[in-house]
């Protein structure tokens, strides 16, 4: 119907403990608009808070994933606090993803491009079709992509990172999964198949172990080798104190499947 409202972010649960949240600007190739960021903050804050939802998918309508920031909304109002505004939305969004409490897996389709990249390599797993591509082709336009840098260069090597920040150049599925950007590549046609049946395995875990685990990973990364042992051990043993690693311990002696009560 002529004038009906569309909303810019789709919300769906596909599956038990599954909340499945689509990019809903195909036209624009997912960009990344001031408003689209604080929808997908928003829905990220609404998954954490509810504990039906074990696993987020991020995932894009239409030809692409996500073409980065919109180029127009930025070209309107060139402003210097505009300029500002906008990275640090965009900054908070991507730590948002990071510091969840709960796993996020990219569904990648089409092209990932710049601040679409940062995206991708912000998701704790990334699952993408044959035919998708990615890129921080920023350089090509005057504007080196100094925040995906941040993303990019925390989920591959330095020198992997470089070449693609210094060329812009189009990195296809397979270059990407061997460079450690995404997990999988998989036909197009199973692609939600793949997503799926990788965010059920997840599910299917402890969510307090989920949330304990993704917290240490990302913190421990950033420590240097005996802080980071020294941290690992004190968050395994409060994480062994918990009645879903007894739990689980027991249900493996015995053979039969965990009952989890998320304490």
């Amino acid at each position: 119907m002529s004038g009906e409202f569309t909303p810019i972010l789709l919300r769906e649960r596909p599956a038990e403990g599954v909340a499945w949240l689509t990019l809903n600007r195909p036209a624009a190739r997912n960009a990344l608009s001031f408003a689209l960021m604080a929808a997908l903050d928003d829905a990220l804050q609404a998954a954490e808070a509810d504990d039906a939802v074990r696993v987020v998918v991020i995932a894009g309508a239409g030809p692409a994933f996500c073409a980065g920031h919109d180029l127009r909304e930025v070209r309107a109002d060139g402003r210097e606090e505009t300029m500002r505004a906008l990275f640090t939305r965009c900054s908070a969004l991507m730590t948002r993803i990071v510091r969840l409490r709960k796993p996020v897996i990219a569904r990648v389709h089409g092209v990932a491009t710049a601040a679409g990249c940062q995206l991708v390599a912000s998701c704790d797993l990334a699952v993408a079709a044959e035919s998708a591509r990615f890129a921080t082709p920023g350089v090509n336009i005057g504007l080196f992509c100094s925040t995906p840098m941040v993303a990019l260069s925390r989920a591959v090597g330095r020198k992997a990172a470089m070449e693609m920040l210094l060329t812009g150049e189009m990195a296809d599925a397979a270059h990407a999964r061997a460079i450690g950007l995404i997990n999988r590549v998989v036909p197009e046609e199973a692609l939600d198949e793949a997503v799926l049946g990788l965010a059920g395995t997840i599910a299917a875990k402890s969510p307090l172990t989920l949330a304990i685990g993704k917290e240490a990973f990302y913190r421990q990364a950033e420590m240097d080798l005996d802080d980071a042992y020294a941290y690992a051990g004190a968050v395994m043993t409060r994480n062994m104190m918990t009645n879903d690693a007894a739990e689980g311990i027991d249900a493996f002696l015995a053979r039969r499947a965990p009952v989890w009560t998320g304490s």
